[in-house]
């Protein structure tokens, strides 16, 4: 089945990134997959962890209802495009690995074409080629069936804790609050992890 989101859902999704790209196509379907298989966050409570900081996470914050403020969306600096939800009401669960396939055969085309465009080094026909290319990418992720986008699996992680809400103390050095399951202790002291990243290197 091909798209199910709504106009709506993608024009919220768009304004809140601030443009539209392949990175966010690719995340409004997993939060698409999401919904279907899991719901939304304000029915059942979510836990989205993503393993990516690409633009795709924008889609997913805006659809699926789990964000950075609210805790219940994780950032797992691995540089995959994969995307895992967690529904708390019953345990169930997903991960979703993106199939770079499916953008089609000019993906290479067009990745190299928007990296000239990015340096500022694409000439105008090159720059007409890669909007071609973009159409055509859109056009075929938003009409593939969530099956051919994504490889889906169990998580071989359980499912993070819920947030809560801890305790800050005051850094010995800089004497800033942090949050206390960000803090370093050292011969007594109390520090958060920037000072007490310098505290290590004069070791």
């Amino acid at each position: 089945m091909p798209c199910t989101l709504t106009q709506d859902q993608i024009d919220k999704a768009v304004t809140f990134h601030g443009h539209e790209c392949p990175g966010l196509w690719i995340g409004l379907r997993a939060a698409e997959l999401c919904l279907r298989e899991l719901g939304h966050n304000d029915e059942n409570p979510i836990i989205a962890v993503v393993e990516t900081d690409m633009c795709g996470v924008d889609g997913i914050q805006v659809l699926t209802g789990c964000t950075f403020g609210k805790g219940n969306l994780i950032h797992r600096d691995f540089g995959k495009t994969a995307f895992s939800f967690y529904r708390g009401s019953d345990g169930k669960s997903l991960r979703a690995v993106f199939q770079g396939g499916a953008m089609g055969p000019e993906y290479e085309e067009m990745r190299e074409l928007m990296k000239k465009m990015f340096s500022g080094r694409a000439m105008e026909n090159e720059k007409h080629r890669a909007s071609e290319l973009r159409t055509r990418a859109r056009q075929r992720i938003l009409a593939a069936p969530l099956e051919d986008l994504f490889a889906v699996s169990q998580p071989d992680q359980p499912a993070p804790r819920p947030a809560k809400i801890l305790d800050s103390l005051n850094c010995s050095a800089c004497g800033e609050s942090t949050m206390e399951s960000r803090t370093r202790r050292f011969a007594g002291r109390t520090y958060c992890i920037p000072c007490f990243e310098q505290v290590e290197q004069k070791r």
